[in-house]
């Protein structure tokens, strides 16, 4: 069977990134996904046993002292190092800050192709075709590429996790150190939360400009809370203060596909809609009953977000 390299995102304290089970799904659905991961010493079993409960029965791990701050420098030197190993068919990475970042720089050095923002991908006749959705979600066009390994960017949770693998086979690899390169200083921004990571969350409630008032942005929260969601934020929400830049979902935010995405007086600006018109189930709620999220929403609910969200969460939690 053919082999597909995956990218783990993994975090400074050793957490592997929530994105790591849709995109072994998508590696999935054209060969044998290998997980490629960098880690910071200490914490190689228990990255490994994340890789296998999201699917990965092979991976290949290099522990760098400054992985948590070069971040995409040593991945793309295990990568590089990986695909020696693998001779992979594609290789399938996030398509986050820093999935991206790591994709292109991979690229330039390998003289490889990108292919960005995949919903999916296939194997046809020996090649590999992506799915994309575009122009704001009006568009699905696939696509290929040519010369050296092609490197996809998935859509976090666009594509279904697969079921854990049995086993893992982990291969060691050693890197040199980033010619050059030393970390002197590292801080963490922002606190840490017990809510879902926004880019990988299987459900989502993001809140728009009509919560009126960061205090008021806290329905988002407590509702969030009560289905066990990410929080999510329209730009015009993060433009008036109400949330953090962080939160931001849309282009020139953070794109999501999940199981459910619930909005919070959000019009649905395109560059919204572009951000999370491929989640699999759209509730919205809003006031006005010409509001353009409510042509991709699945169930609309037109009326005061402040009635009829509070309904909301007592039934939630009611149902606990």
């Amino acid at each position: 069977m053919t082999s597909v390299l995956v990218l783990a995102e993994v975090a400074a304290d050793g957490t592997v990134r929530a994105t790591i089970d849709s995109l072994v799904g998508a590696a999935g659905a054209v060969g044998d996904p290998v997980a490629v991961a960098v880690a910071p010493p200490g914490h190689r079993d228990a990255i490994a046993e994340r890789l296998r409960a999201a699917g990965a029965s092979r991976a290949v791990v290099a522990e760098v002292a400054d992985a948590g701050v070069l971040v995409s420098a040593p991945q793309v030197d295990l990568l590089q190092a990986a695909v020696t190993l693998v001779e992979p068919v594609a290789v399938v990475v996030g398509h986050t800050v820093e999935g991206r970042e790591v994709a292109g720089r991979f690229a330039a050095r390998t003289d490889s192709a990108v292919a960005t923002d995949a919903i999916g991908i296939a194997l046809d006749d020996g090649a590999v075709r992506v799915t994309h959705s575009v122009f704001g979600g009006s568009w699905i066009v696939r696509s290929g590429v040519e010369g050296g390994v092609p490197v996809v960017t998935v859509r976090p949770g666009a594509t279904a996790p697969t079921a854990a693998a049995d086993a893992i086979d982990v291969e060691e690899v050693a890197l040199d150190p980033v010619d050059g390169v030393r970390a002197t200083d590292a801080r963490e921004l922002g606190g840490s939360s017990s809510r879902p990571d926004l880019r990988g969350a299987a459900k989502v409630v993001s809140g728009g400009r009509a919560l009126g008032s960061r205090e008021q942005f806290a329905l988002v929260d407590r509702l969030a809370d009560s289905l066990g969601a990410a929080v999510g934020a329209s730009r015009a929400a993060v433009d008036a203060g109400y949330a953090p830049q962080a939160l931001q979902v849309g282009q020139t935010g953070t794109t999501v596909a999940p199981d459910l995405y619930l909005s919070l007086g959000i019009s649905g600006a395109i560059q919204h809609l572009a951000g999370m018109r491929t989640s699999k189930t759209i509730v919205a709620i809003d006031r006005d009953p010409d509001a353009p999220i409510f042509e991709i929403a699945d169930l609309a609910v037109v009326g005061d977000l402040f009635q009829v969200v509070p309904k909301l969460i007592d039934a939630v939690e009611a149902r606990r």
